[in-house]
């Protein structure tokens, strides 16, 4: 009897030892199911149109950077979805960030505003902000005026002018008693020792008019060849400024955006860019219609993702609108996801893994003609 009991005391232990042990896995259970995606359910993506990044055609199928990727990592994953699409970017923000879409697909730059309502993905595409202007531009001559007038101007003529007056001087000291073309008082001579280095200074010295003691030539000597020097950086720095680029339109560089008329999309990452460089600019509805008020000189420059402004021009405004040699603003292109989404992790890695893959570059290449 006592046997028995103890045997069944044992049995005991060993069930309460069981639940114990199996406790915290249960516990666990429920969150290493909400880690992982439902594959059942079918899932509903958020896009908008943002070629070469989301097109979609006459038939409503969808393409593009984007688009492609998401397939190839949704398909690896095994993923059930479908498109959904917003007018705007601020759609997809809200709609992802109200729990509306599963994730958002498009051309979407990465921001710490942004960040703070949804959750991003690894990013797949590092580009910046490019600069649309006329093509060709309007003859101005401004620039011109502006070079004439500036302080960097006035600086280099009174540097000329201040070497040919402490030479002048230096010559009318060694000469004044040696030399009756530097004599006849302090005026005389010293405005004849001014002249004579102004004169070699530009090269037109015929010999009439010179030094004569050693001391004195030994200075026009060093003066002649030294004059060369300085005439040709003052020639060369003029030239660099007065060039026919710069005759040519109004904006060449980001700082040409300070004083002249901007445009950008509305609900973008670009005016927050434009107002942290307090650049006043206009507000557009679509990269399109600020071409098109781009191509009727309505405005000077048009501010927006440089790859999607390279394929906007590319296809629609070849002939009438250019961009500029320059990218600022460095951004980061990824998928938007509710906060804490399960869907991250893993396509997070296959995000990677597709970026590291040899299909990535032919891809881009495919849209963009390059990288």
């Amino acid at each position: 009897m006592r046997k028995s009991m103890t045997v069944s005391s044992n049995i005991r232990w060993l069930i309460g030892l069981t639940m114990i042990l199996m406790g915290p896995c249960q516990a666990q259970a429920p969150d290493a199911a909400n880690s992982a995606p439902d594959l059942r359910k079918e899932l509903v993506i958020g896009t908008k149109e943002a070629p070469p990044f989301a097109m979609k055609d006459s038939d409503g199928n969808w393409t593009g950077i984007s688009i492609d990727l998401w397939r190839r990592v949704a398909d690896g994953l095994h993923l059930r979805y479908r498109f959904a699409e917003e007018p705007n970017v601020q759609g997809l923000l809200d709609g992802v960030a109200a729990g509306k879409y599963d994730a958002a697909v498009a051309a979407l730059t990465v921001t710490s505003a942004r960040e703070s309502i949804v959750d991003f993905t690894q990013p797949f595409y590092v580009t910046g902000l490019g600069i649309a202007v006329p093509v060709g531009g309007e003859a101005s001559w401004a620039p011109v005026i502006h070079t004439l007038t500036s302080f960097g101007f006035a600086q280099a003529i009174g540097v000329l002018v201040g070497l040919a007056l402490a030479v002048g001087l230096v010559i009318w000291l060694f000469e004044r008693r040696h030399n009756e073309q530097f004599g006849g008082g302090v005026a005389k001579g010293l405005s004849s020792g001014v002249w004579w280095s102004t004169v070699a200074m530009t090269q037109r010295y015929t010999g009439e008019v010179g030094p004569r003691t050693l001391p004195g030539r030994l200075v026009a000597i060093f003066w002649m060849v030294g004059s060369i020097v300085t005439i040709a950086i003052f020639t060369a720095s003029i030239t660099s400024s007065l060039t026919i680029r710069h005759l040519q339109g109004k904006v060449h560089e980001v700082s040409d955006l300070s004083s002249v008329r901007v445009g950008a999309v509305s609900g973008t990452s670009t005016e927050d860019t434009l107002v942290t460089m307090r650049i006043a600019y206009r507000e557009y509805p679509t990269a399109e219609a600020g071409l098109k008020a781009l191509r009727t000189h309505a405005l000077d420059a048009f501010v927006y993702d440089k790859p999607l402004l390279a394929w906007i021009i590319r296809t629609q405004f070849t002939s009438s609108v250019e961009l500029i040699d320059t990218t600022f603003e460095t951004q980061e292109y990824a998928f938007a996801l509710p906060t804490n989404s399960p869907l991250e992790k893993p396509l997070n890695v296959g995000i990677l893994s597709a970026v590291e893959s040899a299909w990535w570059q032919p891809t881009v290449f495919r849209y963009i003609g390059s990288r």
